[in-house]
């Protein structure tokens, strides 16, 4: 990866819909060399996907809170997975080192909705504990993280 690779992939974070005619204009590089490198980091799998993120305070989202979770046994790991994936309140799921096994990331709309979904977690079969964090502010969301480049 080089500057140019790096200077296309801050503009499309900055805006994933921005266009190359305005990225090379910004960058000083043609239409089609802003296309074609674009191609290259699709094919490659570097760009996964193109999504929107939403304001989750104005969809109903106004509470965010992690769950830590601790299985019983390994054995439970597919089926706790499973369960997680599709709960629709359930934004993010990752498996962990340390004192728990997953870190769950919640968002949804009140006291009683967490309630709910904290009581679904629990009765997953395997879940021998749970610890949960509510989010009072969020201080930083990188939705992106670009590689470090040296200047």
């Amino acid at each position: 990866m080089d500057r140019t690779d790096h200077q296309i992939l801050k503009c499309l974070k900055e805006n994933a819909r921005e266009n190359a005619t305005n990225i090379g204009a910004k960058i000083n590089l043609s239409t089609s060399a802003v296309i074609e490198r674009i191609r290259k980091f699709e094919a490659s799998g570097l760009i996964k996907q193109y999504t929107i993120v939403l304001d989750q305070n104005k969809v109903g989202g106004e509470l965010m809170a992690f769950i830590s979770v601790r299985l019983e046994h390994p054995k439970y790991y597919e089926n706790f997975v499973e369960l997680i994936n599709a709960h629709s309140s359930i934004a993010e799921c990752y498996y962990i080192a340390g004192d728990f096994d997953f870190m769950v990331k919640i968002i949804t709309k009140n006291g009683q909705s967490l309630e709910d979904i904290l009581n679904y977690i629990k009765s997953i079969e395997g879940v021998s504990l749970t610890r949960t964090s509510v989010v009072l502010s969020t201080n930083k969301n990188e939705v992106c993280m670009l590689p470090d480049f040296e200047k």
